[in-house]
């Protein structure tokens, strides 16, 4: 640099000048590079652990922040396409997976085989990455879910703590941990400001929700775009039922699966349905957020539930459709009145947008009605219930909510055969077209708490947890899940310990216990 200064000095040479601004602008780009270099190494995993028969890089470094990325290419128009090359282009291509191409529970799997084989043969790093994991997982609320799901039933040593990217329509479960609701941007720069989100986010336990689905098969199915069993990602055919159950008989089938955010039933499930029933015939039309976000609107205003005691017959009144039995922590199960065209069973504050329908309820009124502030982590779900959307739009106000009707550890929905031939049911995001009973026959769907996972929160974190030194003692957080099972049949545990999205994780044949340890 010092010669192309004597140069410009003593000639004036405009193409010296040139020379100089062009190499001066090099270097910093180049000290700009070398800056993102250093960075990226505290997310990289290296190859030999991510692909069989690799060589062992001479010099190791251990990461700070070692992340898996599973990425929903479908999901945001061409915007989870885009991020996944970015992703790529920056880290081990090894490490960021297309779901569309690989199962998670598949990928997790064998890297975990191959993290307990290295350590047991005195790999330090692979010790390190092990312990430090962090999985990034860009999608909507139900892609969240299934890596959720994945986690859960994998029963992985030192499960990784998950930091979702907004790839949705409604990205419900990122807002309320603080990585917001719009579709990122998917440049380089974009991506190392979230990467670094990432390794400073601070981890939370939250609980995670068991749902149970029983019914008899269906014989025939709908012509809808959506078949009435198309079931989220989320819900998984379990083949066998307990000896002791009524519906223990052929032509029977059982459906289970998890949840971390809602699970909702009525006007807003109908509502998502036909939302996604139109984005499978023409998803050309739904490449972009606002326009989804306004088609969900228009289509609640067609739909008549703004003026639902005179568009919709008083069958799809929740009460008219099923028995509601709820549980609290004493074990005795208690019927729950539901007067209501709509009700979501909440565990984030964060419903529909972003809004949160259980709010934040007076002293008074959490003083008489037995009702704790609602935390993420205490074992308990909130259950809100709606009129119409008239009533839905009150959320929109500074201290709006919708009808607390109770807080409960275990829910349980019989229905039975009524005016109705359907419903419409919803889990984090995901809505499925459920067939009623014709005949005698009961369909039962029964939600229970199942221990908890752990989630990543940013700064911005809009939920609260009974550990926060800010909360308010609760009586209700002692010996969380000190006896959960002792409520079910011996013959129905099987069923009820896993959510069914993966084998559980088994460290390997041959590998040395002692030299983990």
């Amino acid at each position: 640099m010092d010669f192309l200064n004597r140069i410009s000095v003593r000639s004036g040479n405009r193409l010296a000048s040139h020379i100089h601004s062009f190499l001066a602008k090099s270097c910093d780009v180049m000290v700009g590079d070398m800056k993102s270099e250093d960075k990226l190494r505290d997310f990289y995993i290296p190859n030999y652990m991510l692909v069989s028969g690799s060589d062992m890089p001479k010099v190791k470094i251990v990461p700070s922040c070692p992340v898996m990325v599973f990425v929903n290419a479908k999901s945001g128009g061409q915007i989870g396409g885009e991020l996944l090359l970015t992703y790529r282009s920056l880290l081990n291509e090894n490490q960021v997976i297309d779901l569309g191409k690989k199962a998670p529970d598949k990928v997790l799997h064998t890297l975990y085989v191959t993290l307990e084989t290295l350590k047991s043969s005195g790999d330090v790093l692979a010790a390190e990455i092990q312990k430090r994991l962090r999985i990034i997982v860009a999608g909507g609320d139900g892609t969240v879910g299934w890596l959720l799901s994945v986690v859960s039933d994998l029963k992985l040593p030192h499960p990784p703590p998950i930091a979702p990217v907004p790839l949705g329509t409604g990205n419900n479960i990122h807002f309320a941990f603080g990585w917001g609701k719009k579709n990122p941007f998917t440049d380089r720069q974009s991506v190392l400001t979230f990467l670094n989100q990432v390794k400073t986010a601070k981890e939370m336990n939250i609980d995670s929700w068991h749902i149970i689905m029983r019914m008899r098969s269906p014989t025939k199915g709908s012509c809808d775009p959506i078949a009435p069993l198309e079931l989220p990602h989320s819900l998984h055919a379990f083949h066998r039922v307990s000896q002791t159950d009524t519906l223990n008989m052929e032509g029977y089938q059982t459906f289970r699966g998890g949840f971390w955010n809602y699970f909702s039933m009525g006007m807003d499930a109908q509502i998502s349905y036909d939302f996604h029933a139109q984005r499978k015939l023409h998803a050309e039309k739904f490449k972009n957020q606002l326009v989804n976000q306004g088609t969900y609107l228009k289509l609640g205003c067609t739909q008549g539930w703004f003026c639902a005691s005179l568009s919709h017959p008083s069958s799809r009144n929740i009460a008219h459709q099923t028995k509601i039995k709820i549980m609290k922590r004493q074990g005795q199960w208690e019927d729950l009145l539901i007067p209501r065209r709509s009700i979501v069973c909440l565990n984030l504050p964060s419903f529909s947008g972003g809004l949160d329908p259980w709010g934040k309820p007076n002293t008074k009124k959490v003083q008489y009605r037995d009702l704790t502030p609602p935390y993420v982590d205490d074992g308990l779900i909130e259950i809100v219930g709606f009129r119409d959307a008239w009533h839905g739009l009150i959320l929109l106000a500074p201290k709006g909510h919708g009808t607390r009707l109770a807080q409960a550890n275990r829910i349980r929905f019989e229905f039975c055969k009524g005016a109705a031939e359907h419903t419409f049911m919803r889990i984090d995001g995901e809505p499925w077209k459920q067939p009623l009973p014709a005949d005698d026959d009961t369909v039962v769907v029964e939600i229970s708490h199942f221990g908890q996972v752990n989630m990543l929160a940013t700064p911005l974190n809009r939920t609260k947890s009974v550990n926060d030194p800010m909360s308010p003692v609760s009586s209700h957080n002692e010996d969380d899940d000190s006896n959960e099972e002792e409520y079910e049949d011996a013959e129905d545990t099987e069923e009820r310990r896993k959510f069914g999205a993966s084998d559980t994780f088994k460290i390997p044949d041959g590998v040395d216990i002692a030299r983990r340890s």
